[in-house]
């Protein structure tokens, strides 16, 4: 009897042994593409997450993440919101903003009141325990905000906010 040679009896094709390739070295955040040569979202993008990351530390202790002071924030500034309301202007889903203002509740931050008008349209307000963590957050968050508008002058700072927000307002247009 006489044997088959090795690679018709194979299923499978050899494989050659992969030469390793040179490590591709990750531009660090303001390098290359991270940097001044990125793209306008990205960079918008990279910022935001950390900003982002540096505000989830610095709350972390007093057991409030990002979202949660987006919402505490938002129902500061704009008492009687209903969830959808949070939703829009926190840019986070009515999914995740029902569960942040279910433990909101649940922790004693705020409390909801049903719409006047329309009953099924609940509207949420801080409690003076939600006032207090409030203000508790914000001491921290200032001194990031100081952080991110260190080296800037007033003008600069005032520039930069008219610009982001004209950004925001010119694409919700689209």
């Amino acid at each position: 009897m006489t044997r088959k040679p090795p690679d018709v009896t194979r299923s499978q094709p050899r494989r050659q042994a992969a030469t390793a390739a040179p490590a591709v070295r990750v531009p660090a955040p303001g390098e290359g593409k991270r940097g001044e040569q990125g793209y306008l979202g990205y960079l918008l993008r990279q910022a935001h997450a950390a900003v982002r990351l540096t505000m989830e530390r610095a709350l972390a202790d007093l057991g409030i993440t990002s979202p949660q002071f987006a919402v505490l924030t938002m129902l500061n500034a704009y008492p009687g919101l209903s969830g959808a309301d949070v939703a829009r202007l926190t840019f986070l889903t009515p999914q995740t903003v029902g569960v942040i203002i279910r433990n909101l509740e649940r922790d004693g931050a705020i409390v909801m009141t049903p719409h006047p008008v329309h009953g099924r349209i609940q509207q949420w307000t801080l409690t003076p325990r939600g006032t207090t963590l409030l203000k508790a957050c914000r001491e921290r968050v200032i001194a990031l905000e100081k952080r991110l508008a260190a080296g800037l002058d007033t003008k600069a700072e005032a520039s930069i906010r008219r610009w982001l927000a004209g950004i925001a307002a010119d694409l919700q247009a689209d």
